[in-house]
C-alpha cells in the first residue's frame, strides 16, 4: 500500500478506539464471573475479538453489538464453562493465549492453545512455568517454549509465591487470573511495576487483593459479580498520533478520552524530556483516569530512555524511535529486551525498517540508539506483520518530501486499530 507523504499539517480531532489490554480483560472476567457485565467502547479489532471468540468456544454467553461497540457477557462463573471440542485458535493475540492460559488452569478438562505462524514463534514458558507451580499441567506441543500449547486444568489449584524474572503485565495476569480459582494465597513479586489493569479489574468485579510496592497478595478462591466497563481510549494507539502531531509542522491534534492510567503514561513522560507540546485536559480520577491530549508540533531533543519507566510505555518504542530520528542529538533506548518477544523482534526491525528510510539507528541487546535529526526518504518498507512497526511507518511516511513510501502488510494495523489509515489520512485532508 503507497503511504501518503509530503505532508504539510496535520489538523483535527480523533476518536481513538477502546484500550486493548482492558478490553481484552473485560472479555475475561467477565466470563468468570456471575451475572451479567457489560462493556462499553470495547476495542472491535482482530485481537481482542479473539478473546471473544475463545471464550464464546467455552460455551460463554457474549454478545457484540458492533453499532455500538458494546459487549454483554452472561457469565455463570468459571465452572461454567466447558471443553470445547476444536483447538483455540487465537490469531496473532498473544494477550488471548497467555491470560487465557491462567483463566483455564483452573477447570478440570484439557485444551489445545494455537495461534497464526507470528504467534507460533512467542515465548509461552514464561507462563506456563508458574502455572505449573500452582498444579496446573501445561507444556509445548513441540517440546519447546512455544505454541501449539496444551492446558490441563485442575480443580485444585493451589497458590504459591512467584518471584517474576521478566518485567511482563501478561505473565503477573496470567498468574493472578489462576489465583482467582486457586485454593490460598497467589503472591506476585513484579521487578518493575508493570501495567495493572487486572489488578483493577479484578477488584471492579468485587475481587479482593492487595498492593503494595511491587507485590500483589490475592487469597482464592474467589467469587466475582458482573458489572459494567467503560473502555478508555487506547494511550498506545494515541502515541502514534500524538508522535504525528509532534513531528508535522504546524499540527495541532486532540486526543479525547484517552486512559491516563499512570502504569501506561511512559510516553507522555518522554514526549517531556524530548521537549515536546502537550496539554491534558477534562481529565478525570479514579481507577482509570482518562482525559482529553492535544498536541501540537514540537521542535525536539534527544533523551535517554532506561529502567523502571520503560515497562511503562513498551508498545510506544518503535514511535518513540521515529521521533528520536527528528530530534537533536543521540537518543538511547536500553533496558527494552522485552522488545525482542513481542509481535516481532521489534528492537531490530524498528532499526531495520527506519534505516531503509535514511534513519540513523542501531539495535543493541536491549534497545536502541538513535542519530538525530535526519531526513526520512522514501522507500518500500514492511510492518513484518506487527501492527505497531506497520504504524509507526506510516507516521514516517508522512515527514518524507519526494517519492512513494509503499508499506507492506499493511492490514496486520487490523490487530488493534481497524480505521488507523483513515483515521491518519483524514487529518491530512482536514488541513
Amino acid at each position: 500500500m503507497k503511504l501518503k507523504t509530503n505532508v504539510t499539517k496535520l489538523v483535527g480531532k480523533v476518536i481513538v478506539p477502546g484500550d486493548k489490554s482492558i478490553s481484552h480483560r473485560s472479555i475475561m472476567l467477565g466470563a468468570m464471573a456471575y451475572g451479567t457485565t457489560v462493556v462499553n467502547n470495547f476495542l472491535l479489532a482482530e485481537d481482542c475479538l479473539e478473546t471473544v471468540i475463545l471464550f464464546k468456544t467455552l460455551g460463554a454467553d457474549i454478545e457484540v453489538d458492533s453499532e455500538t461497540a458494546t459487549v454483554t457477557i452472561n457469565g455463570g462463573g468459571l465452572q461454567s464453562l466447558t471443553q470445547p471440542n476444536e483447538d483455540l485458535y487465537v490469531g496473532n493475540s498473544g494477550t488471548t493465549m497467555r491470560l487465557g492460559l491462567g483463566v483455564l488452569s483452573g477447570v478440570p478438562f484439557m485444551t489445545r492453545f494455537k495461534g497464526d505462524e507470528s504467534l507460533s514463534k512467542r515465548p509461552m514458558e514464561r507462563v506456563m512455568a508458574p502455572l505449573r507451580e500452582m498444579m496446573a499441567i501445561t507444556f509445548s506441543e513441540k517440546g519447546g517454549d512455544t505454541p501449539p500449547i496444551i492446558m490441563l486444568g485442575t480443580s485444585r489449584l493451589r497458590g504459591r509465591t512467584h518471584k517474576m524474572t521478566v518485567a511482563s503485565a501478561q505473565v503477573k495476569s496470567a498468574i493472578l487470573l489462576a489465583g482467582l480459582s486457586a485454593t490460598g494465597e497467589t503472591v506476585v513479586e513484579e521487578l518493575e511495576q508493570t501495567r495493572n489493569h487486572t489488578e483493577q479489574m479484578i477488584q471492579q468485579f468485587g475481587g479482593e487483593l492487595t498492593v503494595s510496592d511491587k507485590t500483589i497478595r490475592l487469597i482464592g478462591p474467589q467469587v466475582l459479580t458482573g458489572t459494567t466497563v467503560v473502555v478508555p481510549g487506547d494511550i498506545s494507539s494515541a502515541a502514534y498520533f500524538i508522535a504525528a502531531g509532534v513531528l508535522v509542522k504546524d499540527s495541532e491534534i486532540t486526543l479525547p478520552n484517552i486512559g491516563l492510567n499512570p502504569t501506561r503514561t511512559g510516553i507522555l513522560n518522554v514526549l517531556e524530556s524530548m521537549g515536546a507540546q502537550y496539554k491534558i485536559k477534562n481529565k478525570t480520577e479514579g481507577s482509570e483516569p482518562r482525559g482529553t491530549i492535544k498536541v501540537c508540533s514540537s521542535d525536539l531533543k534527544a533523551t535517554t530512555i532506561e529502567g523502571n519507566i520503560i515497562p511503562t510505555l513498551i508498545d510506544e518504542l518503535p514511535i518513540i524511535a521515529l521521533l528520536a530520528t527528528q530530534a537533536d542529538g543521540k537518543t538511547i533506548i536500553k533496558d527494552a529486551a522485552e522488545l525482542k518477544v513481542k509481535e516481532t523482534n521489534r528492537i531490530d526491525l524498528t532499526a531495520e525498517e527506519l534505516n531503509k528510510m535514511g534513519a540513523k539507528v542501531t539495535p543493541t541487546e536491549d534497545g536502541l540508539i538513535i542519530e538525530g535529526p535526519t531526513p526520512l526518504k522514501a522507500a518500500k518498507v514492511s510492518s513484518h506483520g506487527d501492527h505497531r512497526l506497520g504504524m509507526m511507518l506510516s507516521v514516517a511516511a508522512l515527514l518524507v518530501k519526494d517519492g512513494d513510501v509503499e508499506l507492506e502488510n499493511v492490514d496486520s494495523i487490523r490487530v488493534s486499530y481497524p480505521s488507523f489509515i483513515e483515521d491518519l489520512t483524514n487529518l491530512v485532508e482536514s488541513k
